[in-house]
């Protein structure tokens, strides 16, 4: 992986400590709090000067690419730079249950799952504790981190952030959530989602490319987009597969989830109370099919 030899040459390290000055004003992710983390100032998100994770372990339940023999390594994150009305993991993104976590004992976590077996690392929902991950990562990849890095977040990102990781994060796996910024402030809380979104992806595919994966089928490199399929449209899927295709690569890697429930607040609207139906989860098989899509799960 690059990032060891990142580790090597010092410029992890130097990463790292640019993007913890950056905690003084923070501007992760496009919500551009600007307030002064580390002084214990909080802003949209409510993250502090620490990571705070909630669980971590071995996860069998992601994508196959992801999980191998020995699952999918995640650390999932406390709080979101997102606040979707209908998040099924509330009780983290929105509520920070977790513990924080001092940059040694994050850097021991990525190691222990590693000792585990995991394929890789997976760190969920981790924009706006970036800053915390680069300065364990420079620690654990020391002391022998290999294993690649997935950034699973909600797509909701700054490209002054994503190049603080270009050569750092081995796979990105966005979550695509809305082509329409009028819906994605409605029921997300964001503004400019769309824009950010988009420009986000492009800047992940510029980075890693298509998904690459070794001998057993297991990812080692490339983009791998999440799309969640939402009841009546919402989501604006064939926006989002239009520009997969004609911006990134018809070979991109497309999981189109089909998982949607109503959940938290979405019984405050009546539009997001029902699961998408059957003909909506085909209509969004056919949508990539008709912009030649070709690796879509």
């Amino acid at each position: 992986m690059r990032y060891t030899e990142l580790a090597t040459s010092g410029e992890l390290t130097s990463r790292a400590e640019k993007a913890v000055q950056g905690l003084g004003k923070c501007l992760l992710c496009p919500q551009a709090c600007g307030v002064d983390r580390t002084a214990g100032k909080t802003g949209f998100c409510r993250a502090g000067k620490l990571a705070r994770v909630s669980s971590y372990g071995p996860h069998f339940g992601e994508e196959a690419p992801l999980v191998g023999r020995g699952g999918s390594g995640t650390i999932f994150f406390a709080y979101c730079n997102l606040r979707c009305v209908f998040c099924q993991n509330y009780d983290i993104s929105h509520m920070g249950y977790g513990d924080d976590l001092e940059h040694q004992d994050l850097a021991e976590v990525m190691l222990a799952l590693q000792k585990r077996g995991c394929e890789n690392i997976n760190f969920v929902t981790p924009t706006h504790y970036v800053p915390q991950i680069l300065s364990a990562l420079s620690l654990a990849a020391k002391k022998g981190l290999t294993v690649p890095l997935v950034y699973n977040c909600g797509a909701y990102e700054c490209p002054e952030t994503l190049k603080l990781l270009d050569g750092v994060i081995d796979i990105y796996l966005p979550d695509t959530k809305f082509s329409d910024p009028g819906l994605a402030k409605k029921y997300s809380g964001v503004e400019n989602y769309p824009a950010s979104m988009f420009s986000s992806l492009k800047e992940m595919h510029r980075q890693v490319g298509t998904l690459q994966v070794d001998k057993r089928g297991v990812a080692v490199r490339g983009l791998m987009v999440r799309h969640l399929i939402m009841p009546g449209g919402l989501a604006g899927t064939e926006d989002v597969l239009r520009f997969i295709a004609a911006e990134l690569s018809p070979d991109t890697y497309i999981n189109l989830m089909g998982q949607y429930h109503p959940a938290f607040e979405a019984d405050k609207y009546p539009e997001l109370s029902r699961r998408p139906s059957r003909n909506e989860l085909m209509e969004a098989r056919a949508l990539a099919k008709k912009y030649g899509l070709t690796r879509v799960e």
